[in-house]
C-alpha cells in the first residue's frame, strides 16, 4: 500500500476529508521550499502537491504562471524539485508528496531516470497534466512498479470513455477539475460537482480530490461535503506572492489551519 493509499484509508476510517494544498517549488524563494512544505503539514495538510516549474504551463492561470516564471528565473529545475523532496523526507516520512507538472521536463530527463530519481527522493505520486491516460499505460506501469501513484485529471467535459481510460491507469486518487478553464477560475458550482462524482466513482474506484476555484475555508468545506478531498492551489500561490518573505511560513500555516478546522468541523 502506497503512502497515498494509507493516507486516504486513514481519513476514511476517521470519517474525515483530505486537504491537498498545492505550491510551486522554488516560489517565492528556492531556499524556503522545504520549510514551506513543513508549514503545510503543520497546518494540517494530508497530501502535498508540489508544482514543477515549467515555461509553458498551459493548464494554469496567471497566478501559477507567474510563480513558475519566478522559480525558473531563479534556476529551479526538476532535479532541484526532487532534491527538495529528498530534504523534506529527512524530517517527514509520512506525508505523501505528489509532483504536478508537465511532460517536457520528464521527457528531457528520460522516463527511466525520472522514475529512479523520484523513487530515491521519496515522491509518492506524479500528475503530468499533458499525459493523456490512453497514451500513458507504459508510464503508469513504470510508476506503479516503483510504488509511485500515477494521478490523472478529470473535468466536467470528461466522457464516460475518458473516465474508463483513467480507471485503467490511475492509482492513489483522481483529481477532478471542478471548472472549465485554467487554475484560479471562479464561479464554483458545488451542485454540479456533486452530480459528477458518482459517475467518476463508477469508472474510477479511487478517492476523488476536487480542485480549481476553492479559495477559502468556506468553499473548501462546501466541496468536502461531496468529495473525498479538496485541492487548493492558486489561492496559496497568491498568498505567498503577496506576503513578505519573513512572514510566509506563519501566513501559510495560519491559512491551512483555518481550512483544516473548517473541514473537521462537525
Amino acid at each position: 500500500m502506497s503512502r497515498i493509499e494509507k493516507t486516504f484509508a486513514t481519513l476514511a476510517a476517521q470519517r474525515r476529508k483530505g486537504l491537498i494544498p498545492f505550491m510551486t517549488a522554488g516560489d517565492p524563494d528556492p531556499a524556503k521550499t522545504v520549510e514551506l512544505m513543513h508549514a503545510l503539514v503543520a497546518g494540517g495538510a494530508d497530501v502535498i502537491e508540489l508544482g514543477v516549474p515549467f515555461s509553458d504551463p498551459m493548464a494554469d492561470g496567471p497566478v501559477i504562471q507567474r510563480a513558475s516564471e519566478r522559480a525558473l528565473a531563479r534556476g529551479v529545475s526538476l532535479r532541484q524539485v526532487l532534491a527538495d523532496v529528498k530534504r523534506f523526507r529527512e524530517q517527514n516520512a509520512d506525508t505523501p508528496v505528489v509532483l504536478m507538472g508537465y511532460a517536457n521536463p520528464i521527457e528531457r530527463m528520460g522516463v527511466e531516470a525520472f522514475v529512479a530519481a523520484a523513487l530515491e527522493a521519496g515522491v509518492d505520486g506524479v500528475l503530468v497534466v499533458d499525459y493523456p491516460p490512453e497514451e500513458s499505460v507504459d508510464f503508469a506501469t513504470r510508476m506503479r512498479s516503483a510504488g509511485i501513484d500515477p494521478i490523472f485529471l478529470l473535468a466536467p467535459t470528461s466522457t464516460a470513455e475518458r473516465m474508463a481510460e483513467v480507471g485503467k491507469v490511475a492509482s492513489g486518487y483522481v483529481y477532478y477539475v471542478s471548472l472549465k478553464g485554467v487554475t484560479g477560475a471562479a464561479n464554483l458550482d458545488v451542485s454540479s460537482i456533486a452530480s459528477k462524482i458518482p459517475a467518476i466513482k463508477a469508472h474510477v474506484p479511487l478517492p476523488v480530490g476536487v480542485g480549481f476555484g476553492i479559495r477559502d475555508a468556506s468553499t473548501a468545506r462546501e466541496v468536502a461535503e461531496v468529495a473525498d478531498a479538496v485541492v487548493i492551489g492558486s489561492r496559496i500561490v497568491q498568498l505567498l506572492e503577496e506576503t513578505p518573505p519573513e512572514a510566509a511560513v506563519t501566513a501559510l500555516t495560519a491559512f491551512i489551519s483555518e481550512v483544516r478546522r473548517a473541514l473537521d468541523r462537525k
